[in-house]
This record gives structure tokens, C-alpha cells and sequence, in this order.
């Protein structure tokens, strides 16, 4: 088959659309095109991001990029396949308006997911590495798509929450504008013991960590004086990306405030009750034979 014939096979009109006729080599084209184009948006989108990682941009900030880039390559490609096609936008018009009716009536939580998705994104109220408290669950922030936020536990169980439920109901970002985090360790001494020396103590163990924060300064109060125990609190500041690791460092200064209390005969209180009885008490002993 030599050229002319190739050329005159592919100038075959395969179906006409209002008045315009489609042929074999529009077909043709029209894959070959999506498939080069989509080849070329992937790879560049690959590179604008390695490059946006390596400026040390926000990975929220990059994952809206990537959303937005995409989608504005499909409305690209979409409506230049049209143009090789010599289709007109407005033979869509029935359909978009049927769309968009089934969408009005059996749609509307998707809908509401999709924009909230997207207002998630625009506005950052929520970011990617953000530990959130969404009702009686508490994670970090993993990924934001358009539809839900994936949120991984602190049992690393992961959960999709809807986006319109992070809009429209209370969500607790412990991480919002920093990741600084007040926390407190609560413990009780035994009557009699020299509370002077207990408040050093308390402090000579947030004196050892370089991990607590030096503002707002750690502080030691007298809590009160409890049924069974002298209460005092220890508030101090941590720099922590997860209640796990606020934990973990509360964990490790009641280690190091038990050592310390025991090397210094400072007693940590434990319940008790004194019992009065009126009268004469008169014990039994039985025998068993």
C-alpha cells in the first residue's frame, strides 16, 4: 500500500455529527494524543514536585498543586481531544444539564465532601502532618482528598473522615500555628515530708532534659493538701507531633522523679484511712475442730 492509499484509508469518514464528519485518522489520533500528553503532564508533574521538595515547600502546599495541576490537564486534554474531533462543547449541553440534575437530587453529600475537600486545601485550617482531635479519636493528619481525610490513629488504626464533618463540626488542631504542647504530671508526697525539697527535686528533673521547652518556663505548684498525700503538679511545655509522644516523655520524667524521690527518702503517698470506732471493739477468735 503506498502512501496515497495509507492517506486515502485514513481520510475514511467513520461517522458524521452535525455536519461534521469524523474520520478513521481523527480516531486514531485522538488515543495517540491522550497517551503522549498524559506521558508528558505525569513526567513534568514528577519533576515540578521533586523540585518543590527540594525548595522545602509544606507538603499540604504541594499536595494542592498536584490536585490543581491535574485537574487543569484533564479539562485540557478533554477539550482539545474535542477540538481534533471537531466536536462543539455545546453537544454536551443535554447531557451536563441531566448531570447536574441527577447530582442536584442524589449527590449532594459527595458534592458537599468535594468543595469541603477542596476549601481543606485552599484555606489549610487543616494541614498533612497536623494531629488533630476530631471527637473521641485522636491522629495525625495523613493525606486530604477530595472526598475524605485520612487520619491515622494514635493505635495506628487509619480513619476516613468525610471533609464536610471537619468543616462543620468541632475539630481540635493541637498543631495548628506550632507544635508546642502545655502538659502537666500530677504526683502526691507523703505528709510530713520537707516540701521545699520536693519542689527542688521536681525541678532538678526538668533541669536534666533538653527536650522541654525553656518558654513558657516549667513551673512546680503546691497543688493542695489531699485526703491521703501533698499533691503537687508540674506544668511544663514540649515541642511533640503526637499525644504518643507527649506520653512517652511524661512516662520517662515520673522514672527519673521516682529515682530521685527514693535516693532522697522522699515518700510518694499512697491511699489510706484511718478508722475510729466508738466504744468497745471486741475481736473473736473461732475454732474450728
Amino acid at each position: 500500500m503506498d502512501f496515497n492509499e495509507l492517506l486515502s484509508a485514513l481520510s475514511f469518514v467513520v461517522f458524521t455529527y452535525d455536519n461534521s464528519p469524523i474520520t478513521l485518522l481523527q480516531l486514531l489520533q485522538v488515543p495517540l494524543y491522550l497517551f503522549l500528553a498524559w506521558f508528558i503532564i505525569t513526567r513534568a508533574g514528577r519533576l515540578i514536585v521533586k523540585a518543590l521538595k527540594r525548595r522545602h515547600v509544606g507538603a499540604d502546599a504541594i499536595h494542592l498543586f498536584t490536585r490543581m495541576y491535574f485537574i487543569i490537564s484533564i479539562a485540557v486534554l478533554v477539550f482539545t481531544s474535542m477540538e481534533i474531533l471537531n466536536i462543539p462543547l455545546t453537544a454536551f449541553a443535554f447531557v451536563s444539564g441531566a448531570i447536574a440534575i441527577g447530582v442536584g437530587f442524589g449527590a449532594q453529600n459527595i458534592i458537599n465532601n468535594f468543595i469541603s475537600g477542596w476549601i481543606l486545601m485552599w484555606e489549610r485550617p487543616i494541614r498533612i502532618g497536623d494531629f488533630l482531635e476530631v471527637g473521641e479519636a485522636r491522629g495525625v493528619v495523613e493525606c486530604i482528598n477530595t472526598r475524605s481525610t485520612l487520619i491515622r490513629r494514635n493505635d495506628g488504626v487509619h480513619m476516613l473522615v468525610p471533609n464536610s464533618q471537619l468543616l462543620e463540626n468541632t475539630v481540635t488542631n493541637w498543631t495548628l500555628i506550632d507544635k508546642n504542647a502545655r502538659t502537666f504530671i500530677r504526683v502526691g508526697v507523703a505528709y510530713g515530708s520537707d516540701v521545699v525539697k520536693v519542689r527542688e527535686l521536681i525541678y532538678q528533673v526538668i533541669g536534666e532534659r533538653d527536650d522541654i521547652l525553656p518558654q513558657p518556663k516549667p513551673l512546680v505548684l503546691f497543688e493542695d493538701f489531699g485526703d491521703n498525700a501533698l499533691i503537687f503538679d508540674l506544668i511544663f511545655w514540649v515541642s511533640a507531633v503526637s499525644e504518643t509522644d507527649i506520653r512517652r516523655r511524661r512516662s520517662e520524667i515520673r522514672f527519673r522523679m521516682y529515682e530521685l524521690f527514693n535516693e532522697h527518702q522522699v515518700v510518694i503517698a499512697y491511699p489510706q484511712r484511718d478508722l475510729h470506732v466508738d466504744g468497745n471493739l471486741t475481736i473473736t477468735q473461732s475454732h474450728k475442730n
